[in-house]
């Protein structure tokens, strides 16, 4: 499958509708995922990334009805990661001889996990490739977004920024264009991608782009690695980031519960009616967390600007879909958001302690000591509930 992108450029990825899991199992994709690969064609003709290895030879054998592959130039690997430079040893079977433009960092990680003895040309940001027509490529380092090999290319004269992961999203669609996607949904998808990769990194992504924008680069097309290409007033995406990248929050509180024997969902349903009578127009939303997707549950904690989170005591710890989130928290490093902790317990009680102190570690400012209520609770442990709720949404 080729689909023009403008002029001699064009996409020759796969759109993967069945993937339900990335990264492993750490990453959800409801809707499966695309990998952008693009080729250019001028007097250079050049390949701008490639696929997920499952694809390799499906890529390459379609690579081929595009190209005579002995007519390649070079390609352009913009970071080492599997599922953009999967195909690669395939492509190197038939092409040998065939240079491969990347950072150093990449030419450790694609040596790491290939073991190829390839033609490497590293780059670094401001180097620049004629490729003819009075067209270049320019290179631009974008180390830790979200590898430290990772980097951005742009073609002159198209005006198109190869942005590899940076402004993507897992999102199959059948003509991957910003403008004939559903905007929903593809909203949906772009928040969730960045709070649960791109969250930790987001000192260096606001830098980022200040530098972009600070070359004065005119750009028509962002060409992700995942997704959609932007087109249609592609820096729209630019600006989400810019926001996202800032300590993002909206009014919204969020709490997070796991229960054995309904004592904790009482509990946070309790502190959400709380909240819903001293802020009517905060968006609340009551999650069972080990019903529900992690990655899902992250991206509501990123929009929100006070989290809570609820465990009964086990064992003098947590529920394991408890420990999880909070693991998870504590490596995303959110910013600028507030926290508290709940749950109930039969006899010790120390999962509050726990669920604080490691909101804490996590960076969360602790909003109020927490709430324990031992065993299930009654009429007045239900108002307690209420009443913090009422204290928290104005805190």
């Amino acid at each position: 499958m080729h689909i023009p992108v403008k002029n001699n450029v064009t996409w020759v990825g796969k759109i993967d509708w069945e993937l339900k899991r990335f990264h492993g199992e750490e990453y959800s994709t409801h809707r499966g995922s695309t990998y952008n690969a693009y080729l250019i064609k001028e007097e250079k003709n050049v390949l701008i990334d490639t696929v997920w290895i499952p694809y390799a030879q499906e890529f390459v054998d379609n690579l081929e009805t595009e190209i005579d592959l002995n007519d390649l130039d070079f390609i352009v690997m913009n970071h080492g990661e599997i599922d953009h430079s999967g195909a690669l040893p395939e492509l190197m079977r038939r092409r040998p001889d065939l240079p491969i433009y990347c950072t150093a960092a990449a030419v450790k990680s694609l040596k790491g996990q290939y073991h190829g003895d390839w033609e490497f040309r590293t780059v670094k940001t401001g180097d620049s490739i004629d490729i003819g027509n009075g067209k270049s490529l320019v290179f631009v380092e974008m180390k830790m977004l979200h590898w430290p090999d990772s980097m951005a290319t742009y073609l002159t004269g198209d005006n198109i920024l190869f942005s590899n992961d940076a402004f993507g999203q897992h999102y199959a669609v059948n003509h991957p264009f910003n403008d004939l996607a559903n905007q929903e949904e593809l909203y949906a998808e772009c928040i969730k991608y960045y709070a649960n990769i791109l969250t930790p990194f987001s000192a260096l992504v606001a830098r980022k782009i200040d530098e972009v924008l600070a070359l004065n680069l005119p750009i028509d097309i962002i060409a992700t690695s995942h997704g959609v290409i932007w087109r249609d007033n592609p820096t729209q995406i630019v600006e989400k980031y810019a926001a996202w990248a800032r300590d993002y929050q909206e009014d919204q509180i969020t709490l997070l519960y796991d229960t054995m024997w309904e004592g904790t969902r009482r509990m946070a349903d309790a502190i959400a009616e709380g909240i819903r009578d001293s802020r009517p127009n905060t968006m609340v939303k009551v999650i069972n967390i080990a019903r529900t997707d992690k990655n899902d549950v992250i991206t509501e904690v990123f929009k929100s600007r006070l989290i809570l989170v609820g465990s009964p005591t086990i064992g003098k710890g947590v529920t394991n879909a408890t420990a999880g989130i909070l693991e998870m928290l504590e490596c995303l490093r959110f910013k600028n958001k507030k926290a508290a902790a709940f749950g109930c317990y039969g006899w010790s009680g120390e999962g509050v302690p726990r669920i604080r102190a490691w909101l804490e570690r996590a960076g969360f400012a602790i909003a109020d000591e927490g709430l324990g209520v031992l065993w299930n609770p009654d009429i007045d442990a239900l108002e307690n509930c209420r009443a913090l709720g009422r204290k928290l949404a104005n805190a």
